[in-house]
């Protein structure tokens, strides 16, 4: 099952279901996904991941997901550089160089960090299970229902709209680095 964003239980609990009911399982997988689709990292705690960055000629290169927990290791060109002395980080995701710019070369830096929440702050839980309780209660591609009279109209898609919550929380816990077009 993949990394949900929040509990099953609590989703279960607000809808009257079960918590391992597989439709309420897989609306809160599907609001998961678009959360992290939408903040453009993986919000959960990852440790160990290492990435390669290309050089900007600047002193500072932006590492692709937040918060940062620790960079245990840098590498420039397949040698180690040392922390506090050749480089330092942020919780932002900043990784500054020291007395020096990053190289203007691409592929020249590889790091290995910890980034995401132990523990899903919850702003982001409430918004997740808002978005699985909606998808949870549409009926896929149903566009109108009468009950009394029998009658159902099929449509193309169903939509999803999201809350001023979800968007507030998207806005706080994405990465804003200027690299939408």
């Amino acid at each position: 099952m993949a990394d949900l964003l929040a509990d099953p239980e609590e989703l279960a609990a607000s809808l009257g279901a079960q918590a391992n009911d597989p439709k309420l399982l897989w609306a809160l997988t599907a609001a998961s996904r678009r959360f992290r689709g939408a903040v453009r990292h993986p919000v959960s705690l990852v440790a160990g991941d290492v990435v390669t960055l290309d050089g900007t000629g600047q002193q500072t290169l932006l590492l692709p997901s937040a918060p940062v927990i620790a960079v245990p290791s840098v590498k420039l060109d397949g040698v180690t550089v040392t922390q506090g002395t050749d480089y330092e980080w942020s919780a932002d995701g900043i990784l500054r160089r020291i007395g020096a710019c990053w190289p203007d070369r691409l592929r020249c830096v590889e790091v290995s960090y910890d980034h995401g929440y132990a523990v899903i702050p919850e702003d982001i839980q409430e918004v997740v299970i808002d978005q699985a309780r909606a998808l949870y209660r549409i009926d896929p591609g149903v566009q109108t229902k009468t009950v009394g009279g029998q009658s159902v109209t099929f449509g193309v898609q169903a939509a999803i709209g999201v809350t001023a919550q979800w968007t507030a929380a998207v806005q706080r816990y994405e990465l804003n680095r200027g690299d939408r077009p």
